[in-house]
């Protein structure tokens, strides 16, 4: 096969197909009690990679819907055990859940007892998100050839913990060298082929990437501490001043930190996809813009909303009408009434969830395809196939864990 020495990807997924596939799908969850949902990601998967083309050939996802199932079931088994022992050694401390507490004692019992089961937790959810990773990686081809990622979920949440532990620490000042060493670990253990990827660059090079923080906090604490002056050298009351000052300033110090947040997130996509390799030859370029990015999600929510809004006016009508012509007969909705009306609602919702697919997911995934490039793509000729990976629990407990929501 010949190659240019660039090849750049494409997004062809449409709103009216994945609409009708998302829709659909959130149906039969909804019909069967949710356990469709993990046919249903398969499905929206299948979809989604099929779509995106690198040259003239597109990603294949190769996962099913009953190995996810099946690995959510071990999941589940495996946290009511874990949990299990948990809440034993709290009881052996003297903890327990207490639910309706009557003294402060109970209530700083309760408190205790919810933050250090969410705080066992954690491990969890971060070896979780390592092993669904894995698990998409492994059940992804390109040409046939099939992507990998090594078993090395631990050693992934001793360092996030860790990490993370010296971020909150110093305030997020050290989030970048988070940010750099957590995908460096993740990047480094991943194959396309029997070839690994190498993630090369600097950690202190992210800080460009924080820059917006910085501003935000700056411009947010010169607002508040002009006020306070103002209000003192003006013989108003200080606390009057400063408390007004201080609602603007945190307004705008939370509106940027979300832009900032947005704008680390893509510039430090943009310099760590930046210096990724393979095979010693092959380089990538990505190129999202942040303001596309706030843009998908600006108008998607405002579009997403106000078509709930009218969706959730029909359901009240239909619901109003549908518990009036029951109560005309002068009998009580009972069991069916009630079913026909969740149903209505739980329809509602299955639709909402397909249109937030359709106007936020769908965009963001195609503006970031359409905006990346692969560099000296003739050195792929070189990679072998890799032996195919069972995958483990099928992101199990990501779904268990609530952590498996998204495409």
């Amino acid at each position: 096969m010949t190659y240019s020495d660039r090849l750049n990807a494409r997004y062809t997924g449409e709103r009216g197909p994945l609409f009708g596939l998302a829709f659909k799908a959130a149906l039969l969850t909804v019909i069967t009690l949710g356990i469709y949902r993990f046919w249903a990601k398969t499905r929206i998967r299948k979809y989604i990679w099929s779509s995106v083309r690198l040259g003239n050939d597109t990603l294949e996802y190769t996962g099913t819907g009953l190995e996810k199932f099946l690995g959510f079931l071990v999941a589940v088994v495996v946290l009511a055990v874990y949990l299990g022992l948990v809440q034993l050694i709290l009881f052996y401390f003297g903890l327990h859940f207490v639910f309706e507490p009557q003294t402060e004692a109970e209530m700083l019992m309760q408190v205790g007892v919810i933050y250090a089961s969410f705080f066992a937790l954690v491990p969890l959810m971060l070896f979780a998100r390592y092993r669904a990773r894995r698990y998409m990686l492994a059940r992804t081809r390109w040409r046939g050839i099939r992507f990998g990622m090594d078993k090395a979920a631990w050693g992934y949440v001793w360092r996030a913990i860790g990490h993370g532990i010296l971020t909150a620490l110093t305030l997020g000042i050290l989030l970048p060298r988070q940010t750099f060493w957590l995908e460096k670990y993740k990047t480094d253990r991943s194959y396309y082929g029997d070839q690994r990827f190498e993630q090369g660059g600097k950690w202190t090079r992210l800080y460009g990437a924080m820059k917006h923080f910085f501003i935000g906090f700056g411009v947010s604490a010169a607002i508040i501490i002009a006020g306070a002056t103002v209000g003192v050298l003006g013989g108003g009351t200080p606390y009057e001043t400063g408390t007004v000052v201080g609602f603007v300033g945190m307004g705008i110090f939370y509106l940027w930190m979300l832009f900032g947040y947005v704008y680390y997130r893509v510039h430090s996509f943009r310099y760590l996809t930046a210096n990724k390799s393979l095979v010693g030859a092959v380089s990538f370029v990505a190129e999202p813009r942040t303001g596309r990015v706030i843009g998908v999600y600006l108008l998607g929510y405002l579009a997403v909303a106000a078509l709930a809004l009218a969706i959730f006016g029909m359901t009240v009508g239909i619901t109003s009408a549908t518990m009036g012509a029951f109560l005309g007969g002068g009998a009580a909705p009972g069991p069916v009434g009630f079913v026909i009306v969740a149903m209505l609602y739980l329809g509602a919702l299955a639709l909402i969830g397909a249109l937030g697919l359709v106007f936020i997911t769908q965009p963001i995934i195609a503006h970031f395809v359409e905006t990346l490039t692969v560099l000296n793509p003739a050195a792929l000729d070189t990679v072998r196939q890799r032996a195919h990976d069972v995958g483990a629990d099928a992101e199990g407990f990501a779904d268990a864990l609530d952590i498996g929501a998204a495409i």
